[in-house]
């Protein structure tokens, strides 16, 4: 079974691909079928459903650039998240 994306592009090792949930962009380092769906793996070592991948041609720098800079701003908003108090001490309740 030949593995494609969800435009039909084959995938094999070595193709670089975006998976469109997260926009997360990498070089395929191997493949596998089970239970009739397909699986690429990036170079994270997580698998990917190949239904949600897209081959792209080659890495653009900006677009890596700006995976980069989202992945900054998350973590930066993580731990404001983490700063925040919430505990029910604070909470005045209706009744």
């Amino acid at each position: 079974m030949e593995i494609t994306d969800a435009r039909g592009k084959p995938i094999s090792k070595g193709t670089y691909v975006i998976y469109s949930g997260t926009g997360t962009i990498g070089e395929v380092s191997d493949v596998k079928v089970k239970e009739d769906e397909t699986w690429a793996k990036m170079g994270n070592d997580l698998w990917y459903n190949s239904e949600y991948l897209e081959v792209v041609d080659k890495i653009n720098k900006k677009t890596k650039k700006s995976q980069e800079d989202i992945k900054s701003k998350i973590d930066k908003m993580k731990q404001k998240l983490e700063d925040v108090d919430m505990s029910s001490e604070l909470c005045d309740g209706g009744g």
